[in-house]
């Protein structure tokens, strides 16, 4: 049985039923990018994005979904084929909700002097090499740039695929073929290049 075949429900069920290890990876292939989209775009709706932050938001989630022996996945009533696409959202919101209260939490009532929110969801590396830091500099500084262009139409959009190509490393197609991005590879090509003229004109201006 080729797993890519499935659809989304049997899919699910036979994860549930058989904990077969070709089936969750299938599921996790399927579903990750999702995952990984909502969590950067609510992370950029709040101005709180880092790429540094997503994998380990994207894990949270897949933890959240096996906890209590699957209990919000056994739980989960299929009512239609795209359903499952509409809870994961909701449950990766949530998780990205609840890790920015955590923090807040943590900032406003921690024993130790708290570091500043933004700081923590703004810087991208922990190591200190020279190397590091120029690129972190870089990084900042292409961020900043990125932020005067959140007046443009599909901001959102276009900030969300640059990071994902040139921090995730994920390709024109892949980037595509997610959720939400509505464009075709040409489509993502041309926004990554518009969006490096736009970068390189404000950069060297």
């Amino acid at each position: 049985m080729d797993p890519q075949k499935l659809s989304t429900q049997e899919l699910l069920q036979l994860c549930l039923k058989s904990h077969d290890e070709a089936m969750w990876t299938e599921f996790v292939r399927r579903f990750q990018p999702l995952i990984a989209r909502v969590v950067i775009k609510s992370l950029c709706c709040r101005g709180k994005f880092n790429l540094s932050l997503v994998d380990d938001l994207v894990q949270n989630t897949f933890l959240k979904l096996c906890a209590n022996d699957f209990k919000a996945l056994r739980n989960f009533d299929f009512r239609h084929e795209n359903a499952l696409f509409s809870f994961l959202k909701v449950i990766t919101q949530n998780v990205v909700e609840d890790d920015i209260r955590r923090k807040q939490s943590d900032k406003n009532n921690g024993g130790k002097e708290p570091e500043d929110l933004d700081q923590v969801y703004a810087t991208p590396a922990r190591d200190s090499t020279p190397a590091s830091v120029e690129t972190r500099v870089l990084m900042g500084e292409i961020e900043r740039c990125l932020q005067t262009l959140a007046s443009e139409p599909n901001f959102a959009r276009d900030y969300t695929i640059f990071w994902l190509y040139y921090r995730q490393g994920y390709t024109a197609k892949q980037i595509s073929e997610l959720p939400g991005i509505g464009l075709s590879v040409k489509g993502v090509e041309s926004t990554l290049l518009r969006m490096i003229r736009l970068l390189r004109d404000k950069l060297n201006g």
